[in-house]
C-alpha cells in the first residue's frame, strides 16, 4: 500500500483475490488546492486520507490477521489509526517495509509470510 492505492489481497484456502482501494485525493486536486493556498490543500489532503484509511479499515475488520506492507509510511499511518480503535483490538496487525512490488511479487510475499507463520506455529 501507499498513499494513492491499497491492494487488498484475501489469502484463504490457498487462493488469492486482490481488490484495490484508491485514494480520492488526486494530483489534479493537489494542483487546484495549491493554487488556492497551501493550508487548504493540506486540510483537503488530510480529510481525503482519513476517508481512504477508513475504507481500508472496513475491510480489515473482517479478518483475524493482517499484514500491512509497502514502500511508504502509509501503512504506519493506517496502523496508528486502527490501533486507537477498539474494534481492531482482536485483529493481529503487523507492518513490514517493502519495496514497490508487482501483483505477482505481492502474492509471493503474502504466501511466504503466512506460510512462515504456519510453520512457526508447528
Amino acid at each position: 500500500m501507499d498513499h494513492a492505492n491499497a491492494h487488498l489481497t484475501d489469502y484463504s484456502a490457498g487462493t488469492m483475490e486482490t481488490t484495490t482501494i484508491a485514494s480520492t485525493f488526486t494530483h489534479e486536486d493537489k494542483t487546484i488546492s495549491i493554487g488556492k493556498g497551501e493550508n487548504l490543500m493540506h486540510n483537503k489532503e488530510q480529510h481525503r486520507q482519513a476517508e481512504y484509511y477508513k475504507k481500508i479499515g472496513e475491510v480489515i475488520k473482517k479478518y483475524e490477521e493482517v499484514i500491512l506492507f509497502g514502500p511508504t509510511n502509509a501503512k504506519v499511518e493506517l496502523f496508528n489509526m486502527v490501533n486507537t480503535d477498539h474494534l481492531f483490538a482482536n485483529i493481529n496487525i503487523k507492518i513490514k517495509q517493502t519495496d514497490k512490488m508487482s501483483e505477482s511479487q505481492q502474492h509471493t510475499f503474502i504466501r511466504d509470510y503466512f506460510t512462515a507463520k504456519v510453520n512457526d506455529m508447528k
